[in-house]
């Protein structure tokens, strides 16, 4: 998900400042990579790169930044407009620091949401990769693994010992949109002149 989230921030606000030439060519990447099936191309990834941890990271977070690219290109057509970036162009400063250190803050609230989502996409990616057998192997811990170990006893009268892997993916999934959830009402403007 970090991966995914640093890949969208850079394409995507690049895109939505710069305009003209460079928002069509990051636009056209980003819509072929948004368009191809998400367990496919993780697929792809990691038969490219081997079955380890570093690859499965990188098949993740490959296939899930069209996502915030698309977010951040929306939200950055919207907020360079604004009055505070005018004021920022009008004091000299250059646009990397007007994208970086003025708007891409200001648009996080939005983002946190699809982080959120995002992570539990991963989560449930992972799992399923490693319950395939495409993802981590055996002796490494991993929340596919387990469900797979343990979906013998779905089918041999015991559901109960099959179910518990199942309930700590939606529990671990929970807690992090719990946990974005508080992060972006922290960051949000609006929240904090209320309190």
């Amino acid at each position: 998900v970090l991966l995914s989230l640093i890949i969208g921030l850079i394409l995507g606000g690049l895109a939505g400042y710069f305009g003209g030439k460079t928002d069509r060519i990051i636009s056209i990447f980003i819509n072929v990579f948004w368009s191809l099936p998400t367990i496919l191309l993780a697929f792809a990834i990691i038969l490219s790169f081997g079955r380890s941890f570093t690859s499965l990271f990188i098949a993740i977070g490959l296939t899930m930044w069209g996502d915030v690219a698309r977010l951040v290109r929306a939200q950055v057509l919207y907020y360079k407009e604004m009055v505070f970036v005018q004021a920022s162009r009008a004091l000299g400063y250059s646009n990397i620091r007007i994208l970086f250190g003025q708007i891409i803050p200001n648009l996080l609230g939005p983002v946190w949401v699809l982080v959120s989502g995002n992570f539990a996409l991963a989560v449930l990616l992972e799992s399923g990769l490693s319950f395939l057998g495409f993802g981590l192997q055996p002796p490494v811990p991993s929340l596919g693994n387990i469900l797979q170990e343990q979906y013998s006893y779905a089918i041999s009268g015991k559901p109960l010992l099959a179910l518990i892997p199942s309930i700590v993916v939606v529990l671990l999934i929970l807690a992090f949109q719990l946990i974005t959830s508080y992060l972006r009402d922290l960051g949000d403007v609006r929240m904090s002149v209320k309190r």
